[in-house]
């Protein structure tokens, strides 16, 4: 049918048929996380616009909400960025005391020589600070546990935010987010490790063919493998799995959406281009450090789930619900139930006003459902008069007992009361010996 509403080039069918196959495939296998959504205290509503048209106005009304969400997480990065920050401070006076640039033809004694020293310097230090953030890595989750938490509430329900649920989301979510966390920190640590031992190398005169190679081999570990616990991230705080599905449907959705997410994922660190630009153009720092302080963390999250929910809610079918639904999701059992005998006692006073009638008072079981009387065809015996008979009874079985099931509820319970109270009423004389005539007016009003 594709095939045929537009025109396509072999090689842009063959893709198109491929991207197809894909999400088909994403389709089938994700259907273990259907009715497991993590959402303990709040209810889905319906996006009143798109995806993105929704995301983008959540953004624009909620500015307030992502700063104090962004300042919230930040102050569990902080542990990181210290470590990062006094690692470049040791190496930094150590440049200044070492002597890297000192010049062995005016100095005495003559010094011996440093090659690769400092190379060897940054291997050293940065092993052992880099190390560190394993342990940073353990208390940053729970700060963006309950980020992506709270941006997700935020999405589902248009607006709703508390710090109360920021904390519900680190208990919800945190053994969730603590897993990628720590295995991107993994690969990012051997990343660094490795380029710091291959510069390291080259400098005392190794072949650079093999530094070089595991250089290349470990960054591009390090990309795939963050790529791979960004959605099993997104999962994880979305959805109350196993681990064996966790990681499962995580790589299903992420193989089934594979250009997307490299574009959405490239689209979200856009605070972190801007920081690494301003390595070489100090203005684009200054934006980046800002971003990063108000609403950095907050836009990452924010563009990774909105993306990964529109995934979800093409895959999986969605829990939604409308705004009076949320309302009452959001009520007590106790004040669920006076609703509801509100409801029935209104739904009673309302009939009570078009006169007594045995069709409202009393339940009479629905027509659909039940035994049905089958027809007798035109050549019929004393059989078919028996069965037809036997519905019949069935069919007053089944209205008696459905009677008897539902001649308690509260709206024929109220409805009776009324009436007997009007009759009651009705029944006795007026100030000047008159019996009391039954109209409209004086059917809900003593």
């Amino acid at each position: 049918m594709l095939y045929n509403k537009q025109k396509y080039t072999r090689p842009q069918f063959a893709f198109k048929r491929r991207t197809q196959g894909l999400f088909l495939m994403a389709e089938s296998k994700v259907a273990s996380l259907e009715g497991h959504e993590l959402a303990d205290d709040y209810v889905r509503t319906h996006v009143p616009k798109g995806r993105w048209g929704d995301t983008w106005n959540l953004f624009k009304s909620n500015f307030v909400k992502f700063v104090i969400i962004n300042a919230f997480t930040l102050l569990f990065f902080v542990p990181g960025i210290m470590i990062i920050y006094f690692k470049d401070v040791i190496i930094s006076q150590m440049g200044l005391t070492y002597p890297f640039s000192s010049n062995p033809l005016f100095t005495y004694p003559l010094t011996p020589s440093m090659q690769g020293v400092q190379e060897g310097v940054y291997f050293s230090w940065d092993v052992r600070f880099y190390a560190l953030l394993f342990v940073a890595g353990i208390i940053a989750s729970v700060g963006i546990a309950g980020a992506c938490y709270s941006v997700k509430k935020l999405i589902n329900t248009h607006g709703q935010f508390s710090l109360k649920s920021y904390f519900h989301g680190v208990k919800v979510c945190y053994f969730n987010v603590l897993l990628p966390v720590e295995l991107f920190i993994l690969f990012v640590f051997s990343a660094l490790v490795i380029s710091d031992w291959s510069a390291m190398a080259i400098a005392n005169g190794s072949s650079k063919g093999g530094p070089v190679t595991a250089k290349v081999f470990i960054i591009i570990a390090a990309v795939v493998v963050g790529v791979i616990c960004a959605w099993v991230l997104a999962v994880g705080v979305s959805y109350k799995v196993k681990l064996k599905y966790l990681l499962k449907n995580s790589f299903v959705l992420l193989f089934g959406t594979i250009f997307q997410t490299l574009f959405i994922l490239g689209f979200s660190l856009i605070p972190v281009w801007l920081l690494l630009i301003g390595e070489s153009i100090g203005f684009f720092k200054i934006i980046a450090y800002a971003i990063f302080l108000f609403f950095g963390f907050s836009f990452i999250i924010l563009c990774w789930l909105a993306f990964t929910q529109w995934v979800f809610d093409m895959f999986i079918t969605p829990a939604v619900k409308n705004e009076e639904e949320a309302r009452k999701a959001n009520l007590s059992p106790k004040q669920l139930a006076a609703e509801k005998e509100a409801e029935e006692k209104s739904v009673a006073r309302e009939l009570l006003a078009a006169g007594k009638s045995e069709l409202v008072g009393r339940p009479l079981r629905p027509i659909e459902g039940g035994t049905e009387v089958k027809e007798v065809a035109v050549a019929f015996g004393r059989a078919d008069i028996q069965r037809v008979s036997g519905d019949r009874q069935k069919i007053k079985s089944e209205v008696d007992e459905y009677y008897n099931e539902h001649k308690s509820d509260t709206r024929y319970v109220e409805y009776e009361k009324l009436f007997a109270e009007r009759e009651k009423a009705l029944s006795t004389t007026d100030k000047k010996g008159k019996k009391k005539k039954l109209d409209k007016s004086n059917l809900l009003n003593k």
